[in-house]
C-alpha cells in the first residue's frame, strides 16, 4: 500500500531525510525509490535525489507494484476533498468505482493505488478533477512550467462593477506576492467566469473576498485542453491517449 504524508514541518527539507525521520526506510533506500519513480510530490514524479519538499505539499510513496500510469478525470461534488483527507473528511477518489464509471476501463483504483490530484480543488468547490500517478501528466498540468490555465464559473453575492472586475483581473496580492492576470468577465447575472495560469490556495474565493464579493457556487470546468463537457457530477472516465498528449503539448505552450 502506497504511503501518502502531508509535511507541516516550517522548514524545506531532503526528501531522503524526511522519508526516513518518518521511518518509512533509510536515506539509501529513498534514494533507490526515487530513482525507480516511486516517489512523488503533490503527484509530480520527484527525479532529482536531492530535492527538497516546501512546507504544505503532499509526499506519496507509490508500492512497487503500482507502477502502471492511470489518469481519470472526475466531475467532484461538494464536500469531498481532493487531496490528502483530514479524519472525518472524505477523499474524492473514493468516487473513482465500476458504478460511478462512465465509459470502459481495465482498471478500477481500490484503496492500494496512490492517485493524487493535479491541481486541487477544494471541499466547498465542484467540477473537474483529474486523479493521476503519471509523472509526465503531472508535470504537465501543476509542473512549475506549465502554462496550461484553468477555466471556472463562479457564482458571487454582492454587486459586481467594472472597477472590481478590473482589480480582479490585475492588482491584487495574496500572501503578500502579486498575483498574475487573471481573466475574468460576466457571464450573466451574478456568474463571473475567470481563466487562471495559477492556483494558489483558494484563490478566487479570497480574490472575490477582496472585492467585496462573496462566492456562492464554484465550479472548475476546464484544465487547458481538457474540458469538463456533459460529465455527470460523481461520475468519472479514464483519460484518452489523445487527450493525455493534447495537455502535455498544450502545457509547452
Amino acid at each position: 500500500m502506497a504511503w501518502t504524508r502531508r509535511y507541516d514541518e516550517a522548514e524545506p527539507q531532503r526528501v531522503n531525510r524526511w522519508l526516513a525521520q518518518s521511518g518509512v526506510c533509510s536515506r539509501r533506500e529513498a534514494e533507490a525509490l526515487i530513482a525507480d519513480g516511486l516517489v512523488s510530490i503533490d503527484g509530480e514524479r520527484v527525479e532529482d535525489p536531492g530535492r527538497k519538499i516546501l512546507p504544505g505539499q503532499t509526499l506519496t510513496v507509490a508500492d512497487r507494484g503500482e507502477g502502471a500510469d492511470f489518469a481519470a478525470m472526475l466531475n467532484k461534488p461538494v464536500g469531498y476533498v481532493s487531496g490528502q483527507p483530514e479524519p472525518g473528511q472524505t477523499p474524492a477518489a473514493r468516487l473513482l468505482t465500476r458504478a460511478a464509471l462512465l465509459g470502459e476501463s481495465d482498471l478500477i483504483p481500490d484503496a492500494r493505488m496512490s492517485l493524487p490530484p493535479l491541481g486541487r480543488l477544494d471541499m466547498d468547490s465542484h467540477g473537474l478533477l483529474l486523479l493521476s500517478n503519471d509523472g509526465v501528466l503531472a508535470k504537465a498540468v501543476i509542473g512549475p512550467q506549465s502554462s496550461l490555465d484553468k477555466e471556472y464559473l463562479v457564482r458571487v453575492a454582492g454587486q459586481i462593477a467594472e472597477p472590481k472586475l478590473s482589480r480582479l483581473r490585475h492588482g491584487l496580492s495574496l500572501d503578500g506576492r502579486h498575483l498574475k492576470p487573471a481573466k475574468v468577465s460576466v457571464v450573466t447575472g451574478q456568474t463571473l467566469r475567470f481563466v487562471l495560469t495559477e492556483g494558489r490556495n483558494r484563490q478566487i474565493r479570497r480574490m472575490c473576498e477582496q472585492v467585496g464579493l462573496h462566492v456562492v457556487d464554484l465550479q472548475r470546468v476546464r484544465i487547458g485542453p481538457l474540458r469538463l463537457g456533459d460529465l455527470p457530477e460523481g461520475r468519472w472516465r479514464r483519460l484518452t491517449p489523445g487527450e493525455r498528449e493534447a495537455m502535455i503539448a498544450a502545457s509547452k505552450g
